[in-house]
């Protein structure tokens, strides 16, 4: 073990189970890290869904389960685009200034690919460029002719195929730009996914997908989850469930979404992020044509426009997000919002505070609002709270507004 070394994980654990556990102690073994820092996605996450429990008890699964620091990745980056959540992800960890290593899980084995694969995607040479938008004019999702055109470049290099068809290697190489865009030194170490993959919803032995734990929840099957997730996660994810505080999908908020759009002009529509190119009309129509979030999504969805990116669109519009707020968290550094700490993690941000003083990190929000003159982090904070806010109207025990000011941090 390496003294005060620290490393980093990007994690939505939605919710946290055995493969988490897994990837914890791989990455905690590889980097000899004496101390770990999870950020994590709140309670909208970046496959454009809700997280199954608040972000207070994500942090509390993580914290039980070998995580010291738990600070909350802003909405703003974690309803993005694989890109814009990465590159949030990686802009705070540079900023906190004691991070050695970060590890992030991968279906593939061979980083040397991923790096390459971040190098042409962060440098963009003209022929890379070239031959993205001749892909893109056919028609295609930016996922797949992305993957079309980097296939071309490496001249269809045998080793290169398929890797952009693993969700965890797509967030993966924009985990490698983006620490590669900011030029930081933080280490990255990759830890192949074992058994099971992100979508799959078989249960290999004591491994499930955090997809195919959610199905487990709705159908409530308990013990089944019993033999995929650590204890803690059991006991935590049966309370909150007997509590009526577990959200499995947006479809929660399809009610409040569809008002949303009817009630929205065309032009306001398409100012929400990642709407173009006429895609204003199609959800236009669809919101007029049907008040259930499936159909919405069956009739807007495309060759070009994923199921994800749609309802990514749709948590915009639930949130009142605008492309110029995205523009803004381009340009800025994040704030640190913690969620939860151990003794250990009290430790980092004494660490953390030391090593850049005049990073804001925020352990109180009235505390932070009462003293805060930044504009862009007051906007930031303020997209945060309406998150909280409007996820607690499917809870029916945590229903309350306000918890971003009145729920105490995570202290393990």
């Amino acid at each position: 073990m390496k003294e005060n070394s620290v490393l980093g994980i990007v994690a939505e654990y939605n919710p946290f189970h055995n493969g988490h556990a897994y990837h914890l102690e791989k990455a905690k073994e590889k980097s000899e890290a004496q101390y770990s820092i999870c950020i994590t996605s709140g309670n909208f996450v970046q496959r454009g869904n809700t997280s199954v429990v608040n972000k207070w008890k994500k942090a509390e699964m993580a914290l039980l389960n070998g995580i010291d620091l738990v600070i909350e990745l802003p909405t703003i980056y974690s309803v993005s685009s694989a890109e814009g959540f990465s590159f949030g992800a990686m802009k705070i960890f540079n900023s906190l200034g004691i991070v050695d290593s970060i590890s992030f899980g991968t279906e593939t084995d061979d980083y040397g690919a991923l790096n390459n694969i971040a190098g042409v995607v962060c440098d963009e040479p003209k022929q890379y460029k070239d031959m993205l938008s001749s892909e893109l004019k056919k028609g295609l999702s930016f996922p797949k002719a992305r993957e079309n055109a980097l296939m071309l470049y490496f001249d269809n290099n045998e080793r290169y195929a398929n890797i952009l068809n693993g969700p965890n290697n797509i967030l993966a190489v924009e985990y490698l730009k983006s620490l590669k865009k900011i030029k930081s030194t933080i280490q990255p170490i990759p830890v192949k996914r074992e058994k099971v993959y992100y979508n799959d919803n078989q249960i290999i032995d004591e491994f499930a997908s955090a997809t195919a734990i959610r199905k487990l929840l709705a159908d409530n099957d308990f013990r089944e989850i019993r033999r995929v997730v650590p204890n803690s996660t059991y006991e935590l994810l049966s309370r909150e469930t007997e509590l009526g505080n577990v959200i499995l999908d947006l479809s929660y908020y399809e009610k409040q979404i569809i008002y949303n759009l009817r009630k929205m002009s065309i032009e306001e529509i398409r100012d929400i992020p990642d709407v173009n190119e006429g895609l204003e009309n199609n959800i236009k129509n669809a919101a007029s044509y049907t008040n259930n979030l499936t159909d919405f999504i069956d009739i807007v969805k495309s060759k070009r426009y994923t199921q994800s990116r749609i309802q990514r669109i749709l948590i915009c519009v639930l949130l009142g997000i605008k492309k110029k707020d995205v523009e803004m968290a381009k340009k800025s550094t994040p704030y640190i919002r913690v969620l939860g700490f151990n003794e250990n993690g009290r430790e980092l941000l004494s660490r953390i505070k030391k090593a850049n003083p005049r990073l804001p990190v925020i352990t109180s929000v009235k505390k932070f609002k009462d003293t805060n003159t930044n504009k862009t982090y007051n906007r930031m904070l303020d997209i945060d709270m309406l998150a909280t806010d409007i996820y607690t109207m499917a809870c029916k025990n945590d229903c309350i507004a306000g918890l971003d000011y009145t729920r105490n941090m995570v202290m393990i």
